[in-house]
């Protein structure tokens, strides 16, 4: 029988984009400078690129959503009441969270499709006899 980690848990794409949100979280709280918030939008799009591809619409709405523009690319919810001054650093901060979320619930999804498909019943034909 092999020797198995029991502790061991597998990075997903879940947890990468899980771990994104609460990095952008802390950032939200803490009033993040530009310099920091260019470095996570990198490793944002250095992950997106990753898995879906530099040319996937999430990539492109994720850059939108640094812009405070992604309401134009995505059905995003704007706000009811119209704002006397917009604050786009925080509406940009907002789109990116609400970007990375409907990631993560896509790939929420797709994993339950997958383990479905792979603990499902076998569809094989019975033996002819």
């Amino acid at each position: 029988m092999p020797n198995t980690n029991s502790s061991f848990s597998p990075i997903t794409r879940i947890t990468q984009f899980h771990a994104l949100l609460e990095k952008l979280e802390a950032l939200s709280h803490r009033q993040a400078n530009d310099r920091e918030l260019a470095q996570f939008d990198d490793e944002v799009e250095d992950l997106l690129g990753r898995h879906f591809g530099p040319t996937d619409a999430r990539l492109e709405a994720y850059k939108y959503a640094t812009l405070a523009e992604a309401e134009t690319l995505v059905n995003l919810p704007e706000s009811a009441q119209e704002q006397s001054a917009q604050d786009l650093p925080k509406k940009a901060i907002q789109q990116r969270r609400q970007i990375l979320e409907g990631i993560v619930s896509e790939l929420q999804e797709d994993e339950g499709k997958e383990n479905e498909a792979l603990t499902g019943e076998d569809h094989e034909d019975p033996p002819l006899g």
